[in-house]
């Protein structure tokens, strides 16, 4: 993931060259590249120019290891475990590429729809049970579901940035994120594609609020949506059902 983050926005490839120091283009031996263990050990130093290893790698390595954990915690061994990580692999990502580089990349974006809406039978956990098999991936309701979840999940956020430029004659929202969206839908289906838009919004105007108090940022600045929408995504497949439960237990 710490490879697509950091090639994806720069246009390389992530499958060629091997990896190696940013900053002397020093191949990176296997030893080197252990998760969270290799930074400790390291002292977070490249030990052939001494350049500082950013703090980006190991938080990206806990947060996957943990995200996974969770996953694991929440569906066992089954299909949709496998679906999520996929999932979770495509919205950290995101997350970190729009924290540093205010980008949303179609590969993955719209890469991710697609591969979204294709897997989305692989949600039922019933897939490989018994003779269900068959039956279960060519059921077209999980498609259609996907389907409908890209609609909504995009076509939601399309139609706020489209109000927001006809009236105020300026872009409020950058494509990406509707792109972000629609795979968040294509994965997730319409209802949790709301949540995830609802937890999103929330966690952008508290936090993005509290930045830009302490850091004296203008109104203009430029919040990376897509990161608080990529963590909105992960906490609507973690908790998503609870939350919902909680909200229609006032009614």
């Amino acid at each position: 993931l710490i490879v697509c983050i950091y090639r994806i926005p720069r246009n390389h490839s992530f499958v060629q060259p091997r990896s190696r120091c940013p900053n002397c283009q020093r191949p990176i031996p296997a030893w080197e590249n252990l998760p969270v263990l290799s930074y400790i050990l390291l002292r977070a130093r490249c030990p052939g120019c001494g350049a500082r290893i950013s703090w980006v790698y190991p938080v990206v390595e806990v947060v996957t290891a943990l995200s996974f954990y969770l996953l694991f915690v929440k569906y066992g061994v089954s299909p949709p475990l496998i679906v999520n990580m996929i999932f979770f692999g495509l919205l950290i990502t995101l997350i970190f590429v729009d924290l540093f580089e205010r980008l949303l990349p179609n590969v993955v974006t719209l890469g991710g729809t697609i591969v979204g809406w294709l897997i989305s039978p692989l949600q039922s956990p019933e897939f490989f049970y018994g003779s269900r098999v068959h039956q279960s991936f060519f059921d077209w309701t999980h498609y259609l579901g996907a389907g409908l979840g890209i609609l909504v999940g995009g076509g939601f956020l399309w139609l706020v940035a489209m109000l927001y430029l006809k009236l105020r004659k300026i872009e409020g929202m950058g494509f990406g994120d509707i792109k972000m969206m629609a795979m968040v839908g294509a994965f997730l289906g319409w209802q949790y594609a709301w949540l995830t838009i609802l937890l999103g919004s929330f966690l952008g105007v508290l936090v993005g609020t509290a930045f830009i108090a302490v850091y004296r940022k203008g109104k203009a600045y430029e919040l990376p949506f897509g990161s608080f929408l990529g963590v909105g995504a992960m906490m609507s497949t973690l908790i998503g059902p609870k939350l919902f439960s909680w909200y229609f237990s006032f009614f």
